[in-house]
């Protein structure tokens, strides 16, 4: 079973059990130093790179590769945080060297002046991302003067922009508020508001409860994509190590699903069943299609970013067009992919 947790507390805070843990974490890595010196092998010379993952079934094959042992834990530490908000403001402020982002808020994260480099496509969302609805709301025109929660990131406005377009509604239409990803299920259950844009695992989770889906990532295809985000001055070698993890756990959980289902739906409070549907909405990018994405002058992937971009400069989220040359690298990719085939060659 995948040991899943919460590192940070919605405050910022660690949580009492996270600092046990912290503490814990810390001891055994001094005796695995300790142990490496007797026995004459050498530690690694830094601290682990830790990458950020939020609640999202598309960043879970870091989790089952760190929980598989196909991630070193002296080289590479996945640190699990309730929101993507919080990603980003413990990357902003250095506590992470990575995280996995939809590509919009990467695009954001360097707008806002922090140098960041996208180092691997990791999947779309193919109806993961949705509008869920309290029962007796049966169409999108029925949001006119109804509560609809969102995280507000690039990622909630761009789907309640294409929500309000769908209804023909404006913003002043309908009675919106932020709330974190981590609240959904609860803002929605209790009643405090009357729909929300969510993704999984709150997704499958609102729907055992009977809430309705009007609107999902099906009706913006190709809009919104993931990727693996580090910060520019990562070292490349120390980046691959993360995008290699990546395409381990990938190539793990698309090699036996219901066991890699086994493993991770506990963590997320949903069934082996209700995960493997979850795994329907989104289509991950083997490692060799995401580098066929970052490579070129300009990358393919500036031409799949272009509808979310102009819709962020639209409503006014982003202020120039990305410098794609300095926000992509596919160096660390490429290390990777090096290394795989490398290891495929061994008998």
């Amino acid at each position: 079973m995948a040991t899943r947790h919460n590192p940070v507390s919605k405050e910022g805070t660690p949580h009492m059990s996270t600092r046990m843990g912290q503490w814990l974490t810390s001891t055994l890595a001094g005796c695995g130093i300790a142990a490496c010196l007797l026995v004459g092998c050498t530690p690694p010379p830094h601290e682990p790179t830790k990458v950020g993952v939020n609640p999202w079934v598309g960043y879970d094959p870091l989790v089952l590769a760190r929980e598989s042992g196909l991630l070193d834990p002296r080289e590479v530490q996945v640190v699990e945080l309730a929101s993507a908000s919080e990603s980003k403001r413990a990357l902003r402020s250095g506590l992470l060297d990575a995280a996995t982002l939809t590509l919009d808020e990467a695009i954001r994260l360097a707008d806002g002046g922090l140098a960041v480099q996208v180092v691997a496509v990791l999947d779309v969302s193919h109806g993961a991302d949705t509008l869920l609805v309290r029962p007796g709301i049966t169409s999108l025109t029925q949001l006119r003067g109804q509560r609809l929660a969102f995280e507000d990131t690039s990622l909630g406005n761009l789907m309640l922009d294409g929500v309000l377009q769908a209804a023909d509604l404006t913003h002043a239409e309908v009675s919106t508020f932020h709330v974190e990803a981590s609240q959904h299920v609860d803002v929605l259950n209790s009643g405090r508001a009357d729909a929300v844009i969510t993704y999984e695992p709150m997704k499958s989770l609102l729907l055992s409860k009977g809430m309705v889906p009007l609107f999902d990532s099906t009706d913006l295809p190709g809009r919104i994509l993931d990727v693996l985000v580090t910060r520019a001055d990562l070292p490349v070698e120390r980046a691959a190590a993360i995008v290699l993890g990546w395409e381990r756990g990938r190539r793990a959980l698309q090699e036996d699903p219901v066991r890699g289902a086994q493993q991770l739906a506990p963590g997320v409070d949903l069934s082996t069943d209700q995960y493997l549907a979850t795994l329907e909405g989104l289509r991950f990018f083997p490692l060799a299609d995401s580098q066929t994405l970052l490579n070129g002058q300009p990358a393919p992937l500036a031409a799949l970013a272009a509808p979310a971009t102009d819709t962020l400069r639209r409503l006014g989220l982003l202020g120039a067009p990305p410098n794609w040359g300095a926000l992509i690298n596919p160096q660390p990719g490429l290390l990777a992919l090096r290394t795989l085939a490398q290891q495929d060659k061994r008998p």
